[in-house]
């Protein structure tokens, strides 16, 4: 089992303890049998793609991040990302006239050296386009452009923070959202759905929300400031947006607010404790 594919797999146990459904039920609700699902949930085989939709479909998930991550461990597991095999029987180049001036260079020492370097930059390219695809799967939002650049961590995936070092800022982008906690979730009179997170690992909170409307208002509050994101665009509408983190410790409250846009729409709120 591939990291990639275990990554999935445990992102995948985090959606089914979310649905409250046994194994016999995601195999009455879905085209794959019970011995296929207890398969893809231990990460002992990859899911189809379509399994990962329908999962998504059930918990209410938004599934752009999930079948992102699908990609990079079906590229895993199918070996599509190994490292490309030299062929032996490939031919040399010619070899060249010898310069008396200089010791002779074979044409198939050259060809060897010339495979060998395509061979690296093969890898290279390999290794750039999955840390590029790791950091859009950690990253829902862009950066906005007046965002400090110390909160990119280009070379780390442990937490960049902790406490209140976390303050008003990014949890993907400071690798706080990397296995968090699920305090509670919380369906809104408008069908849109609060969940609050917390990282142990950086002694910080966030809300998240999917399924809102755009101009409405997701607040989040532990023991200090409070923290907010609002719904822009219809991009934002059909995915999930996350607030600042703020910092919890283990037996605090953290409370999260939904403010409906409409006019007639009453504030909701839902509260969890830490631990």
């Amino acid at each position: 089992m591939t990291a990639e594919n275990a990554r999935l797999a445990a992102e995948l146990r985090e959606l089914r303890a979310r649905t409250g459904l046994s194994l016999a039920a995601l195999s009455e609700r879905t085209p794959y049998s019970k011995s296929s699902w207890e398969r893809y949930l231990n990460g002992k085989s990859l899911p189809p793609r379509q399994a990962v939709q329908e999962l998504c479909g059930l918990a209410n998930e938004p599934h752009g991040r999930l079948l992102a991550l699908w990609e990079i461990a079906e590229s895993g597991w199918s070996g599509r990302a190994a490292l490309p095999a030299l062929d032996p029987a490939a031919e040399d180049p010619p070899p060249q006239p010898r310069n008396p001036s200089r010791p002779a260079a074979t044409g198939r020492t050259r060809g060897r050296r010339g495979r060998f370097m395509v061979a690296l930059v093969s890898v290279y390219a390999v290794i750039v386009g999955g840390v590029a695809l790791v950091f859009f799967l950690l990253s829902d939002r862009e950066t906005p452009a007046d965002e400090p650049l110390t909160d990119s961590a280009p070379y780390s995936l442990g937490p960049q923070c902790h406490g209140a070092t976390c303050e008003g800022r990014d949890p993907m982008r400071l690798i706080c959202g990397i296995g968090p906690d699920t305090l509670t979730t919380y369906r809104t009179a408008t069908g849109a759905h609060v969940e609050l997170r917390y990282s142990e690992k950086c002694g910080a909170t966030w809300a998240r929300v999917w399924g809102a409307r755009i101009g409405d208002l997701v607040e989040v509050t532990a023991a200090g400031p409070t923290r907010d994101v609002r719904i822009k665009d219809t991009a934002d509408a059909e995915t999930y947006v996350y607030t600042q983190m703020t910092a919890a410790h283990p037996g605090g409250t953290v409370r999260a607010c939904f403010r409906p846009t409409s006019a007639d729409g009453e504030r909701e709120c839902v509260e969890a404790r830490v631990g």
